[in-house]
């Protein structure tokens, strides 16, 4: 499975998993609800499980997924500024833009 983190995002997101509360968890990336040809993501820090599969970035983050969901191989993190400040994960692997 496959993650990749913009710059941005990775940026943000060291800020949370430096966090002394979250030692020893992972960042991870989630789908919400999948409907259609898309899905929708969520993402959070917690421990790895015998589900799940540890992936590591270029940008030196561990993402934990869920193993063998289709939905999470390929997703896309990203950090924008404008229009308005946030996360946005997509996945460009399955045709999605992001969440709407």
């Amino acid at each position: 499975m496959k993650v990749k983190i913009s710059r941005n995002a990775a940026k943000m997101l060291r800020e949370e998993i430096d966090n002394p509360e979250n030692e020893g968890k992972f960042l991870r990336v989630y789908v919400t609800h999948a409907h259609g040809d898309h899905a929708h993501y969520g993402m959070k820090m917690d421990d790895a499980t015998e589900k799940d599969e540890v992936v590591e970035t270029d940008k030196d983050i561990k993402v934990v997924l869920e193993r063998g969901n289709e939905w999470l191989d390929g997703v896309r993190i990203d950090y924008f500024y404008v229009p308005e400040e946030g996360f946005m994960i997509s996945n460009p692997a399955k045709g999605n833009g992001g969440d709407h």
